[in-house]
């Protein structure tokens, strides 16, 4: 078990909807992961309202130079995927409308970021947004993240966000949510040493299931020295459409950095 989160951490301190770790784990009992389940599980919608023209255009034209296809082997070195080349390559699990996906694309041109993203619609919004700024560093991946993981070579990724995903609050959907002991040894096997796993969520119970899940992989510490380093984004974060709804409707989202502390192959 990883001691660096405990139910005694002063930093989740004020804290207070979270759910003590021995609490999370009796309610977790009975609620096993699916076996196998990082062969892939994709729950949920891939089609919402209808496409525009013009991006389903996108579809045709753009989309192809830029889908990964993992159907064959990954290559060795990930930074091959981008031309020009990169320093470093990052993923984005679940981009959503793909706001922040393109705001770090913009800001760090020198690095390559995957995102995932098997709603159709979600799609089509960064295609959108990939076109209007000419955006070269970006690549696309319309299915599960968890089949992209286990594509991905060992030590490939120096960082994976997991941004607002959906809670599925109801608990027999439990073993649904992205967060598990398996999705967490997958991340740590393609994250390189001192990688990071970067998680934003507005829903309770949501961000305490992380925190103990991390709490016993043997992978990852969590960074947080005091409940300002989650309670607040870290610099220049960029607000996602659902994160800017949450805090309208007045729900205050948690920010959890941890960082990969062993080689998991």
């Amino acid at each position: 078990m990883n001691t660096a989160i405990s139910n005694s951490d002063d930093r989740d301190a004020d804290f207070a909807p979270a759910i003590p770790l021995d609490q999370q784990h009796a309610e977790t009992d009975g609620v096993s992961e699916p076996d196998g389940f990082y062969r892939g599980s994709f729950f949920g919608r891939r089609k919402g309202h209808k496409l525009r023209l013009h991006q389903a255009d996108l579809f045709g034209t753009l989309l192809p130079r830029l889908a990964l296809d993992i159907a064959g082997a990954a290559p060795d070195d990930l930074r091959t995927l981008f031309d020009p080349a990169v320093d470093a390559v990052r993923v984005e699990i679940g981009f959503g409308g793909g706001e922040h996906l393109v705001a770090e694309a913009l800001a760090f041109p020198h690095i390559g970021f995957i995102g995932c993203e098997p709603y159709l619609n979600g799609m089509a919004k960064i295609l959108t947004l990939i076109e209007a700024h000419g955006l070269g560093n970006v690549r696309l991946y319309a299915g599960d993240a968890a089949e992209l993981l286990t594509w991905a070579p060992p030590r490939s990724l120096t960082r994976i966000d997991l941004i607002h995903p959906d809670p599925w609050p109801k608990r027999r959907h439990w073993k649904r949510r992205f967060v598990q002991d398996a999705t967490l040894a997958a991340m740590a096997r393609v994250l390189v040493p001192d990688g990071e796993f970067r998680f934003v969520h507005d829903i309770p119970d949501y961000v305490a299931w992380t925190l103990w899940h991390l709490a016993r992989s043997p992978d990852f510490a969590w960074t947080a020295e005091r409940a300002a380093d989650w309670s607040r984004p870290w610099p220049d974060y960029t607000m996602t459409r659902y994160g800017r709804k949450a805090e309208r409707e007045g729900r205050k989202a948690a920010y959890l950095i941890s960082r990969k502390v062993s080689e998991a192959l």
